[in-house]
């Protein structure tokens, strides 16, 4: 299987380099449970996409500073792309700020929170009537490092996990979308960087709050795993 990431932001923070760019980020969690995938990158924020929708078999969006509301060029261009693979029916896996801009580019709405950051290691409920997946246990416990959510999902979605501060957390359309707010790929020390330099907009209640919970189990490689069977079916 070839998964093509679709990137949209530049890691910059201070400290940052030992973990690498978002890509590598996703391309060494996946190789957890499948060495044999292969990746191939494309720079969506400097408007770099594949030739052809089927260079690779699937897509992943990754996670950006930016908002999905955003009125820039890459961002409207991006959310063109992800029509294109709807209507194609391309397999698309969306994180965090891909979540939100596929809500978005299908009819969904984002806004920025009332509740405001949404940090640390966080449980989000599956809704087992809808959750069609290999997974015995009733909750994931994920990486969150979000201000922006989904207040409206597109026509055709169906949620399938969700919590009282991120309702909208993880939904599939049909059998070839599957989008998550929680994240996969950070590392625990690369999120804590994270949440250092974004301290003074978190407010420092919510960031001691979230810096405790970095020492919680997280479920990051189920998540994997149920993405890949969503992918090979």
């Amino acid at each position: 299987m070839k998964i093509g990431i679709l990137n949209a932001d530049t890691v910059e923070l201070p400290g940052a380099p030992e973990f690498g760019q978002y890509p590598e980020m996703f391309a060494k969690i996946f190789w957890a449970i499948d060495p044999t995938i292969q990746f191939e990158k494309y720079e969506v924020q400097f408007d770099q996409y594949p030739k052809e929708i089927n260079d690779c078999d699937a897509y992943l969006i990754t996670g950006s500073k930016a908002s999905a509301y955003d009125e820039e060029s890459w961002i409207n261009k991006l959310k063109e792309f992800i029509q294109t693979l709807h209507q194609n029916k391309t397999k698309l896996i969306g994180i965090c700020f891909g979540h939100q801009i596929i809500a978005e580019a299908l009819g969904g709405s984002v806004k920025n929170s009332s509740k405001g950051w949404h940090v640390g290691v966080d449980s989000i409920s599956l809704f087992k009537q809808e959750f069609n997946f290999n997974y015995k246990e009733s909750v994931f416990n994920l990486i969150f490092s979000h201000q922006d959510e989904v207040i409206k999902l597109p026509e055709n979605a169906k949620l399938i996990a969700g919590s009282a501060i991120c309702p909208n957390g993880m939904f599939v359309i049909e059998d070839h979308i599957l989008c998550t707010q929680g994240h996969i790929e950070l590392d625990k020390d690369f999120a804590k960087l994270i949440y250092d330099f974004r301290k003074n907009q978190i407010g420092d209640a919510k960031y001691a709050s979230a810096c405790k919970t970095l020492i919680d189990e997280t479920d990051e490689l189920a998540v994997v795993k149920i993405l890949l069977e969503f992918l090979k079916k």
